[in-house]
């Protein structure tokens, strides 16, 4: 298992369109991987999940990848929250 904390940056926090890149790319691996904020977490395959946590400008969130390919989902997950904007 692997954690990787996020600052989020982006003025609108994780709304539609960046949470839909996250989700899709979270998709491509077989890991579990769950996002964690403010002590709920939701699988980051789920845009529903995603979307009702309400992440906004300033929070900080926890990714977590379970699985075989853990390291490359965290890895793919590093590159859209920069690629968006997103956090750091």
């Amino acid at each position: 298992m692997i954690k990787q904390d996020f600052h989020i940056t982006a003025e609108t926090g994780i709304h539609a369109r960046p949470a839909t890149m996250l989700v899709q790319t979270a998709g491509k691996y077989s890991s579990d991987i769950t996002l964690e904020y403010n002590g709920k977490s939701v699988n980051l395959k789920s845009i529903m999940g995603v979307m009702s946590l309400g992440v906004g400008q300033g929070a900080d969130v926890t990714i977590t990848a379970d699985g075989e390919d853990q390291e490359d989902a965290i890895e793919g997950i590093k590159t859209v929250m920069k690629s968006e904007g997103l956090g750091e």
